[in-house]
């Protein structure tokens, strides 16, 4: 029993890839969608909308899709800059962080995913908060 015990403790500090996440978010297709509602939210939303003027949409686009396709178990792959030297010069505050992070959640919910697949994607995008924020 405590080998039982021990193996599935083990198990459990190495996952397997959880694909389940990009299937819930509606694979590529689905995420390409949240990312158009979260541009739109963006633009509305004058907490943070100055930060993304004069960027190039399509580009941005792609670039988000393609990393939270990856960051959700999918088969995509990021090749946009890193998030620390991409955000360096923004002086990205809290708040502004978390109205992204709201809009994020408001443009999944908009496209029907999951309550616990919203939760794991943002616990997959928490660790890049140090980089964007430049701490």
């Amino acid at each position: 029993m405590m080998a039982v015990l021990f193996l599935a403790g083990c198990q459990a500090l190495n996952p397997e890839p959880d694909t389940s996440l990009y299937q819930q978010l509606g694979e590529r297709e689905g995420i390409a969608n949240i990312v158009e509602d979260l541009l739109y939210l963006i633009v509305e939303d004058e907490r943070i909308n100055h930060q993304f003027k004069g960027m190039d949409v399509a580009q941005f686009h792609r670039n988000l899709t393609d990393q939270l396709c990856e960051l959700s178990g999918g088969p995509c792959t990021y090749t946009g800059r890193e998030m620390r030297e991409l955000h360096a010069d923004m002086a990205i505050t809290n708040t502004q962080f978390n109205a992204l992070v709201e809009n994020l959640i408001l443009a999944m919910e908009e496209n029907d995913a999951p309550t616990g697949a919203q939760n794991r994607l943002i616990k997959r995008l928490l660790p890049l908060y140090p980089d964007i924020r430049n701490l």
